[in-house]
């Protein structure tokens, strides 16, 4: 039989298959293989014992996509949920999110959440940037319900992850789609304004039939540095169109006078404060390799 791993706690694995949840351990000869079964991985199962729901995983079968941490497979679709306000929407993290989904080849699609609380409107300065490039951008007020019926469109047909700071409004997001409290929620602390972390194992919802979302701690934080720092121009979405009008190959975008994408950025096509953005993020990963080995 197969099913696909919804939760993992330690060495037990939940499973759906044919519309019921199974409690299983993987089989020795996985371990000997050093095959790690994750949330979101398909997998061959035998039933020991029906009545009770227990199994055994048997195999593991390819994976189209594996993120190391979290340790998950299988993702079709990230959900980068940016808060308009409360705490005020990090830039630079999304713009590292972006990137990694790029390289991961797995489609982004950007919330940009608590859009009541931006009186001004900032948000949607946000909003022109990211849907100029090509990203499907939703503006949601979770706590209202607004916004929610087109995200559950988006979600249709895939293995969902959100991702975003603590605060930002995941877990309230996930809670409205299924109109009950599915995940607990944090709090925001009003001294510092940061969010509290409360999601603590990846788990998968099941919305309906092939259509999940996953919760997931850890993934706001994940580290990019599996992205050469010389490969970055490629995960800007942008900067594939201006890149062959740089004069040098291998130009960095960062010292060269005749680049492309500056003057792209000249002429309006690429916007500046997402350009600073990739500078700052090619330097750390240029630091980063220093230490690599």
């Amino acid at each position: 039989m197969q099913g696909i791993i919804i939760e993992n706690i330690s060495n037990l694995y939940r499973i759906k298959a044919q519309e019921k949840i199974y409690e299983a351990n993987a089989r020795g000869k996985l371990r000997k293989e050093e095959i790690v079964p994750v949330v979101g991985d398909k997998v061959e199962i035998e039933i020991i014992d029906e009545e009770k729901n227990k199994a055994v995983i048997e195999k593991i079968l390819p994976r189209t996509i594996y993120v190391k941490r979290p340790r998950m497979s299988n993702i079709t679709q990230i959900i980068l949920v940016v808060s308009s306000k409360n705490p005020k929407p990090d830039l630079l993290l999304l713009d590292k999110q972006l990137a990694y989904a790029e390289y991961l080849k797995i489609e982004p699609v950007i919330i940009l959440n608590k859009t009541d609380l931006d009186k001004g409107k900032q948000f949607q300065e946000i909003k022109n940037v990211y849907e100029k490039i090509g990203y499907k951008v939703i503006e949601t007020v979770a706590k209202e319900q607004e916004g929610i019926q087109r995200l559950k469109e988006v979600l249709n047909g895939n293995i969902n992850v959100f991702s975003g700071n603590s605060g930002v409004g995941k877990s309230t997001l996930i809670n409205a789609i299924f109109e009950k409290d599915v995940t607990q929620e944090g709090e925001i602390s009003t001294r510092n304004k940061k969010g509290k972390n409360t999601t603590t194992s990846t788990k998968l919802y099941e919305i309906d039939k092939n259509t999940y979302i996953a919760d997931t701690p850890g993934f706001s934080t994940f580290d990019i540095s599996e992205i050469e720092y010389k490969e970055l121009d490629k995960y800007f979405r942008e900067f594939k169109l201006v890149i062959d009008k740089c004069e040098y190959v291998g130009c960095t975008h960062i010292k060269e006078e005749n680049c492309g994408i500056k003057q792209a950025i000249k002429e309006g096509k690429i916007n500046q404060t997402r350009y600073d953005r990739f500078c700052k993020i090619y330097e750390e990963l240029k630091e980063k390799d220093k230490y690599k080995y």
